[in-house]
């Protein structure tokens, strides 16, 4: 309840609470150079992988690490990857000041709903094969039984992905494995997103804002064909390019 004040038939403003999302990007490394490969290696071929997301840079596995940190230069490349630096969340109190001069917020509590985006995490020993096989799912699947509203993102970690709603414009959903949407698709779909080649997306009603299986993605800005657009559809890759098929 909030109070006009005196000589104001209302008030001009209220204060009420809100619940963000956040991409929590969890630092494993004090070292730029090496998480700026990581983020060239993930992110350097999918340019609309984020779209201006807020984002918490997560320091807990870093508080103990003397190397200097500059959040200057980590909020600068964070940014050339469309992510908004916000605040951070643990680190030591050196952390806690350097990230307070250039303008972050400590944020003490972050919902557990937030994306993890882990970053320089070390690389995968290559398997013994001519040809390194792509990164597949665990077997597990997430299931999303509401709809998704612009700005809300969910991400299926080692997991495919149902959602049984509509995908709202601005929405995102992101899989390791396959997507199945039971109703409109309208947002971003990436399926494949740790390179698994062979992930795909089904959907009952396409009329996505952007499409994407291992890095390789397709915006609305080139029409859907009219065979696919509003209707089941399936989305595969073949070599290098999506190949859009109705059901």
């Amino acid at each position: 309840m909030s109070a006009a004040p005196a000589g104001h038939a209302r008030a001009c403003f209220d204060f009420k609470s809100a619940s963000l999302p956040l991409i929590s990007v969890v630092l494993r490394t004090s070292n730029l150079a090496e998480l700026s490969q990581e983020l060239q290696a993930r992110f350097g071929e999918t340019p609309n992988f984020f779209d201006e997301d807020p984002a918490a840079i997560v320091l807990t596995q870093i508080e103990q690490d003397p190397t200097p940190l500059s959040f200057s230069v980590l909020v600068t490349l964070l940014k050339h990857y469309k992510l908004r630096p916000i605040g951070i969340h643990g680190g030591s109190a050196a952390h806690r000041e350097q990230a307070a001069a250039v303008g972050l917020l400590d944020l003490r509590e972050i919902s557990s709903g937030a994306v993890a985006v882990p970053a320089a995490e070390a690389p995968p020993t290559p398997a013994p094969a001519p040809v390194a096989a792509p990164a597949a799912a665990t077997g597990v699947t997430m299931v999303v039984d509401r709809p998704l509203r612009s700005g809300q993102q969910v991400y299926a970690r080692g997991a495919d992905l149902i959602v049984l709603q509509a995908v709202n414009f601005g929405a995102e959903i992101i899989a390791d494995g396959n997507i199945h949407v039971y109703a409109p698709l309208r947002g971003r779909a990436i399926a494949g997103a740790r390179g698994n080649t062979e992930a795909r997306i089904f959907c009952t009603c396409l009329e996505a804002q952007l499409i994407s299986i291992a890095g390789i993605y397709r915006t609305s800005e080139v029409a859907l064909p009219p065979e696919v657009q509003g209707k089941t559809a399936q989305v595969r890759l073949v070599g290098e390019s999506l190949v859009l098929e109705p059901l």
